[in-house]
């Protein structure tokens, strides 16, 4: 696997006969993953051009962002587990 975001979600399960099984992640888990960090960047950028040019800071925005960062950090804890 050459996917960081694959690997850091992928499972693997202890069978009986000592070896280990890699359970994959689904593609639909993946696609939220990946869009919701799109958004994290789009959002930054947003933010940051808003304090640029308005010269004030959005908690709006920043609401938003921090929400995503918790649903993407909750994403891998309970994935892994």
């Amino acid at each position: 696997m050459r996917n960081p975001i694959r690997e850091a979600l992928t499972k693997t399960i202890s069978v009986r006969k000592g070896g280990h099984v890699e359970v994959p992640p689904s593609q639909k888990l993946l696609y939220a993953v990946y869009f919701s960090l799109g958004m994290v960047a789009c959002l930054t950028v947003l933010e940051s051009v808003h304090l640029i040019v308005l010269g004030s800071w959005n908690s709006e925005i920043f609401t938003v962002i921090a929400g995503l960062v918790g649903n993407i950090t909750g994403i891998f804890l309970t994935q892994k587990a």
